[in-house]
């Protein structure tokens, strides 16, 4: 057992993480300013988890939020670092605050676990740090070079978790994953319908008719169908891997800082996609075809071989898995939908869900 820190645990993949954990045993403390997340998933990954998590109210680039979070419930063991903004398109339109958050945030956290003595930590980083040019599957020796303003900062990022471990003998993970989907399969937590940022909660709510439409941007690529191709995997597998990796980092040897690749090496395109949540919904989901965006890449399939390696895991839910329990989390939230809150976790009761 140890205390961990988890930074954006309000969120989408950070909700499922602290399930995980806790559920291993570990206590869990969220630092969260609630600006994407939800107060109710802070609440209902506690239950799920067994024992409710302590919360934090703040912001990650706020250095004195960052020391409450690492010593108002006792001394933290190691950090999992997700709070970051994280759309592509957005980070084209607003490379400035990318930048201020990914990157300022980072060094924020990297600057608190110096003055708290937290030696070891797990970043949650992206596949976006690719070229367009990396040989598929990627490895973790591809170059990098990232063609979005969100990839930049997630690199940047990662440079500073490796200096920070140099200079001070920090044991670090760098988890490169590729596309989240699905959402627990109990139906109490998932992705944010209200904000999406993701393909398969846009689709799902087209399915659910609470949203006017769908584009497939792109059907000009070079891949089978045209459409763009990515490595999904289940939300589930990830958090798995999120609990392995920082429960291995006593392992590594002071200064060492390891990357992995996150993925389960298959590649579905977007029209794959749809297909599959039309199974899982069991109607036919409308879509229109628009113009590719600016920052996506034609295919951006993992080699998952190194983790599995390391660490005797690779993710293994299909397609179908994924669309079945995000569309159960969608008909889940129709009924009630989550609060976002404020932050006031005890205020807060799940007794009617």
């Amino acid at each position: 057992m140890s205390r961990l820190l988890i930074t954006g645990a309000a969120g989408y993949i950070g909700s499922h993480v602290a399930v995980e954990l806790l559920q291993a045993g570990h206590d869990v403390v969220v630092l969260d300013d609630l600006s994407a997340g939800h107060a109710d998933a802070l609440v209902r990954a506690g239950q799920l988890g067994g024992t409710p998590v302590d919360f934090v109210l703040g912001r990650v680039e706020d250095p004195d939020a960052l020391d409450r979070a690492l010593t108002e419930f006792g001394p933290v063991d190691a950090v999992l670092h997700f709070a970051a903004l994280k759309s592509v398109p957005e980070s084209v339109a607003q490379p400035l605050r990318y930048w201020s958050v990914n990157v300022g945030g980072t060094q924020a956290l990297c600057e608190a676990m110096v003055r708290h003595d937290v030696r070891r930590a797990v970043f949650s980083s992206t596949a976006a740090i690719y070229g367009s040019d990396a040989p598929m599957p990627v490895d973790e020796a591809a170059p990098v070079e990232p063609e979005s303003p969100y990839g930049r900062t997630k690199l940047a990022a990662e440079g500073i978790f490796r200096d920070a471990a140099a200079a001070h003998g920090w044991q670090v993970l760098l988890l490169r994953y590729f596309n989240p989907v699905g959402a627990h399969p109990s139906g109490r937590i998932g992705e944010d319908q209200e904000r999406p940022a993701n393909l398969a909660p846009i689709v799902l709510g087209v399915a659910l008719g609470e949203r006017d439409g769908l584009v497939v941007h792109g059907t000009d690529y070079d891949t089978p169908d045209g459409t763009a191709v990515r490595d999904f995997l289940h939300v589930l597998d990830l958090a798995t891997c999120h609990r392995l990796a920082v429960e291995g980092l006593p392992k590594l040897g002071d200064g060492d800082v390891r990357v992995y690749n996150i993925g389960t090496g298959r590649g579905s395109s977007v029209l794959e996609l749809i297909a599959a949540a039309e199974r899982a919904c069991g109607h036919a989901i409308p879509y229109s075809v628009g113009q590719r965006r600016p920052g996506d890449l034609p295919a951006v399939v993992a080699d998952p071989r190194r983790f599995e390696a390391d660490f005797g895991f690779r993710p293994q839910r299909d397609l179908d898995s994924m669309l079945a329990d995000a569309w159960a989390w969608s008909l889940a939230q129709r009924r009630k939908p989550w609060r976002r809150g404020d932050g006031a976790l005890a205020d807060l009761t799940m007794d009617d869900d």
